[in-house]
């Protein structure tokens, strides 16, 4: 299998399974002397980790994050950085129905078709679960970006068509939603228990906001900067649409509307949303992701078998009745891993 490596001079390559021993990162490329422990990784790890709300899945995990190799006396050593996180309570049971026929709106038909095999436990590979070492390999791209001043925040700016009309970021992390307006965090919650309820599940889009990112980070071409963070934020399995600055609100605009005027002050405006030409340009970079609803329902669908015959399938299992908030440090992880690698790039040709 394929594609699970990211990067170039930072680069992450994952591993492990959801109902496997584990899932883990291996990182290569952090420069030495950094200072890092298994204490760094406890704030975002417990941001993504499942069993902490009403929301979400019930199964319990505690994720730790084990150092392997790379750290030295605290500090890492510039040797590839191996981080492993322990399934502790993963329950393979209601995963069996999968053994004959494929979830609608997951993976597991393509998966089949594919490979004619693969661990159909709770997603296996492409399970939501992966996610957890691309948060602890974020932690450590957040330690490069740190004494240059770049911060990144993500939130959710619309869940199950209920928009935030208002961005207090104060607000952010005082609501299990990590919504950024406290009136549409209330109607938020409503919708979930609604869904929930219902057996069903809501879709939603996250804003991301990176302040303090240089001009220069990036590459003119194939490489570009808001290109590298559009396949880092796809790469999550959720994700199916993202937009940079404006977006697609900037098609509407005419030209004189959507650029951005210079001053000596710099940017009047940030429809470009930080990036010009593939490289930042100094400004705020500002992104947004789509995410589906939760293929996993507990309503009863139409499917096929492995032999393509009709068949029907009612899931019962531990599921989210959607990918935010849990994917809040998920996409910022992406962020700060896509970030970091452009610097280092930048630095390595200075």
């Amino acid at each position: 299998m394929a594609g699970n490596s990211f990067g170039e001079v930072f680069r992450i390559t994952t591993f492990g399974e959801s109902h496997g021993d584990g899932v883990g990162v291996v990182i290569d490329g952090c420069p030495p002397r950094i200072s890092l422990s298994t204490e760094d990784f406890v704030p975002d790890m417990a941001r993504r980790r499942p069993g902490t709300d009403s929301f979400g899945t019930p199964r319990r995990e505690e994720d730790k994050v084990e150092i392997l190799s790379g750290v030295f006396e605290g500090l890492t050593t510039g040797a590839p950085i191996t981080l492993f996180i322990r399934n502790q309570d993963a329950d393979s049971k209601p995963y069996e129905v999968l053994r004959a026929v494929f979830r609608p709106g997951h993976g597991d038909y393509t998966y089949f078709k594919k490979y004619g095999h693969f661990d159909f436990r709770g997603g296996g590979r492409y399970s939501s679960r992966e996610t957890a070492a691309r948060v602890a390999a974020g932690v450590v791209a957040g330690k490069i970006l740190e004494p240059i001043g770049v911060k990144i925040v993500a939130y959710t700016l619309e869940l199950g068509g209920i928009r935030a009309g208002s961005i207090n970021l104060d607000f952010v992390e005082k609501n299990p939603l990590y919504c950024p307006d406290p009136a549409a965090t209330k109607r938020m919650e409503e919708a979930m228990s609604r869904a929930r309820k219902e057996g069903d599940s809501l879709g939603g889009i996250a804003e991301v906001r990176a302040t303090g990112c240089p001009a220069g980070f990036g590459e003119p071409v194939f490489d570009k900067l808001d290109a590298d963070l559009a396949k880092a934020v796809m790469s999550i399995g959720t994700v199916k649409g993202v937009e940079i600055g404006a977006g697609f609100e900037a098609a509407r605009f005419k030209g004189s509307e959507n650029n951005d005027l210079i001053t000596t002050d710099g940017f009047q405006t940030n429809q470009a949303g930080g990036i010009l030409g593939g490289i930042s340009n100094g400004d705020e970079i500002i992104l947004r992701a789509a995410m589906k609803p939760i293929p996993s329902i507990s309503r009863e669908q139409d499917t096929v078998d492995r032999q393509g015959r009709s068949a029907r399938v009612k899931f019962i299992g531990r599921f989210d009745v959607a990918a935010l908030p849990r994917i809040i440090p998920v996409l910022e992880a992406m962020v700060k891993i896509v970030l970091a690698d452009h610097y280092l790039r930048l630095k390595t040709m200075r």
